[in-house]
Parts: structure tokens; sequence; C-alpha cells
């Protein structure tokens, strides 16, 4: 058996919209190591495009907006006596239809959707599939390296909710069982999501800069992480926002940064 000692073992895994996604790269990380997977995807064509990622697996389509579409899939796993091992939630949304706007201009109606789907989300599935998880599951969220960037909007203040809630979440499980809560807080990635993220390339690029490594993070990476704390081998982490940046949040005043801004000045 290996180190991470993930075969045999079941997992959910949430937010697979295209080979691009940290979703994506975690559960084949996941499978390439002997666990088995289930899915929920939000529609039909998701559900088509998954089936075709892995072959086999069960999907589920969910609506994380409708309390009975989570209920439902609570139920269905228990119906078929599913085991779950550990839970990726890894969805995220904001409605930046009319591009970037400074955050004491968010609509109110914007985002308590994007709270809804990025945040709670977590808690009501949580709660729906607890009668399924394994004694001492793992559930991992997907987070960002720094809730106060300021090109990530009202999706900031909402990313730190959903830092503060794994910790909640984490303790009020306690109670009755050794089921662990995760974030891997991840510095900025080429996914097809983020590219949505008006100004989000620049900021990328400015990140990457930043890495001690002068070179960009890779999903891969924040995939290996995400296996980690899904596995037996993390059992001593819980309740914890981990950082996967490659050193950028301790690197702000890189020397060949600085040196490059003042030479411009």
């Amino acid at each position: 058996m290996s180190f991470l000692k993930l075969e045999n073992k079941t997992f959910l895994i949430t937010g697979v919209a295209n080979k691009k996604s940290v979703a994506y790269f975690s559960a084949k990380t996941l499978e390439e190591n002997g666990a088995d997977l289930i899915f929920t995807v939000q529609s039909a064509d998701a559900k088509e495009k998954v089936e075709k990622f892995f072959p086999g697996k069960k999907v589920f389509i969910l609506d994380v907006e409708n309390e009975a579409s989570i209920t439902d899939l609570g139920r269905k796993l228990q119906d078929d006596k599913v085991t779950l091992h550990g839970f990726l939630h890894s969805i995220a949304f904001a409605n930046y239809s009319e591009g970037m706007k400074p955050f004491h201009e968010t609509k109110l109606a914007d985002y308590l959707q994007a709270s809804n789907i990025s945040c709670f989300s977590l808690v009501a599935m949580s709660n729906a599939i607890k009668p399924v998880l394994a004694a001492d599951a793992s559930v991992v969220t997907i987070s960002i390296s720094s809730t106060r960037a300021t090109n990530y909007g009202y999706m900031g203040p909402i990313k730190a909710s959903l830092d503060a809630t794994v910790a909640y979440l984490a303790k009020s499980f306690s109670a009755d069982t050794k089921v662990r809560f995760n974030a891997v807080c991840s510095g900025p990635l080429k996914t097809s999501a983020s590219a949505g993220i008006p100004g989000y390339i620049d900021n990328y690029l400015y990140a990457e800069q930043l890495t001690m490594r002068h070179e960009a993070l890779e999903t891969q990476e924040v995939a290996n992480t995400v296996a980690f704390l899904m596995s037996p081998a993390s059992s001593g982490v819980n309740a914890s926002n981990m950082v996967v940046d490659a050193g950028m949040g301790a690197n702000y005043f890189d020397e060949k940064v600085v040196e490059a801004y003042a030479k411009r000045t």
C-alpha cells in the first residue's frame, strides 16, 4: 500500500468543469493513486463531459442553489449504500457580468448568490452527506491564497468566510465523528474559471514573478496538496487553511520585482 493509502477509498468530487480545473487535476491524482470517484456537476452537458473524462464513474447533477437538490444527493448516496472517505468542494461563482466594480458598489443579490454557491454550499453539502461519510473522512475545499487581493472583488470576503467556515465545520463534526475539514488556499493559477475574472491575467503574471522560484504555480501542485489532505497521511491536519503559493506570500518585496519597478519610475 502507498504512503497516501488511497487505494479502494471513495471520494465525492465537485467542480470538474474542464481539464484545466483544480477539481479535474485532483480527481485524476486521486484516481491514479487507487481511489474510486463519484462526481457532481451542474448540468447535463457537464455530466456528459465528466463521463468522458472518467468513464464508468457515477455522475450526479446537482444544483447547489436548490436545497432539495442537495438533500436528494444525500438520499441517493444513502440508497446506493455508499461510504465516502472524502469530499472535494471545488465550487465557486461570482457575477462579473458588469465588470469589476469598487467593493462598496457590490450588489446585494450578487453577493448573496456568490456566498451561497461559493461558501454555504460547503455547509449544506457536508450536512447532506454526513450519514455516508466514513468516521474519519476528510473534506477539502478550494480557497485562495490571499482573500485581500483586489482583483477578486467581492469574492475576497466570501473566500475569507469559506476559510472560517472550515474551522466551524471541523468543530461541529467533532462532536460525534473524526471527520476533518481543511482548505487549500491556492495562489493564482492558469485555469478557465480564473480567466473570466477581469484583470486576472496581469495579476497572474505579477504573481509568477513574486514566487521565490519565479515560476508560476502549477495546478498539479495544488492537486497534490488536495490528495495529501484527503488521505490518511494528513490525519493530524484539521481546521486548517493550507496556503499553496510557491512562497509568494512571503516574497512581496522580491528584489527583482522591486528593481524592475524602480527602473520604471
